[in-house]
């Protein structure tokens, strides 16, 4: 199960009797969209909700301003599964890591057929570390799987200090890993040569679990865990010393998540939840690298009974794509903004937007 088993969860229930009232979608035939073109795609990671099987690959298309739900049964005529946490390009193939279904789907990015199948346990994220070579992180264990991506076979496995590792960076043949678990205040640096833990850098937070890399090859450390009471910091931290360059604590009702980069990777994005309901601590928020803390005011506030589950930015453009999963009760919607805040337009996706991936 993705991080809605324990997290975006109780959000979910938070809001279930304002959103009874809606009568859920009618599950339509997918539509095969044109033949795929590089640098027109915008790839929208759908979730699903939890035990139905119904996560979904949406497609967006800006330069003509048209969407696609469910692109991969589209193309294979079956449904992907259950829970899809995260995409990532390697080559010519999209790998899709379907969390519930303990599988990563791997797909020819030209038309999005199936070309395989590697079967791990409840798979989050997948780094490549080299042309033939892939570490996947993994949810409830202190496992992340190495993975063959020619034969596409796990073939060994790296045992962390901590639980439920997360999203990975690479940074000059080394994996940065940290591990969502809330006894934990380290960030593990592994050697891609050998596949040993060879560094420990000490966090002033705990609960690791998201990075971005910024234009002058900082790493900007994402950590904390409301429901567990530990606070949430970013911490920046330089890879080429592993020491920690400075901290950033945010008030201690914040549960960020996502961050993301712009273009010229100078501001982070990121996404705070009010898991009451509420206004405070919930929307999107925007940060230059240079700043000396973080923002108390956000880019785009999320609404009463609101929240947004996804943040990205199009290279290309620079306009940013912001979704809302709807309790996860029907299907979500995604919104797309300028710069400067002013609006572009909007789609609908499959149930549960949770990452966007510009292709």
């Amino acid at each position: 199960m993705g991080r809605k088993s324990y997290k975006a969860l109780a959000v979910s229930l938070a809001f279930l009797l304002l959103l009874s009232a809606c009568k859920k979608d009618k599950p339509d035939s997918p539509i095969v969209p044109p033949a795929n073109t590089a640098g027109t795609n915008v790839y929208v990671v759908c979730e699903g909700s939890l035990g139905n099987g119904n996560a979904e690959l949406s497609l967006y298309k800006p330069p003509v301003d048209s969407s696609y739900e469910d692109v991969y049964k589209a193309a294979n005529s079956q449904p992907l599964g259950d829970v899809f946490q995260s995409m990532t390009r390697i080559g010519d193939k999209l790998f899709l890591c379907i969390n519930n279904s303990d599988k990563i789907v791997v797909i020819n990015r030209s038309n999005w057929t199936l070309a395989g199948t590697i079967n791990v346990t409840k798979p989050r994220y997948i780094l490549p570390v080299s042309d033939t070579k892939a570490y996947v992180s993994s949810l409830f264990s202190n496992k992340v799987f190495i993975v063959d991506l020619q034969s596409l076979q796990v073939t060994g496995q790296i045992t962390m200090p901590g639980i439920n590792p997360e999203q990975m960076l690479l940074y000059n043949n080394k994996a940065f890993i940290p591990t969502w678990d809330s006894t934990v205040n380290k960030l593990f640096v592994v050697d891609c040569n050998t596949d040993q833990l060879t560094q420990t850098i000490q966090l002033p937070g705990y609960a690791p679990k998201e990075m971005v890399l910024d234009k002058n090859n900082k790493i900007w450390l994402l950590s904390g865990n409301l429901q567990a009471n530990k606070p949430a910091y970013f911490t920046q931290i330089d890879p080429a010393t592993c020491q920690v360059i400075n901290t950033y604590p945010f008030p201690v009702t914040a549960d960020p998540l996502r961050p993301t980069l712009n273009a010229a990777k100078d501001s982070i994005y990121y996404i705070e939840i009010n898991y009451a309901g509420g206004t405070d601590n919930n929307g999107v928020y925007r940060m230059p690298i240079t700043a000396s803390s973080v923002p108390s005011v956000p880019f785009k506030q999320a609404q009463q009974y609101q929240y947004y589950y996804a943040v990205g930015i199009d290279p290309n453009s620079g306009n940013i794509y912001i979704s809302d999963p709807k309790g996860f009760t029907q299907k979500g919607t995604v919104y797309i903004y300028r710069p400067d805040g002013s609006t572009v337009s909007q789609f609908n996706t499959g149930v549960g937007p949770g990452h966007f991936y510009f292709d």
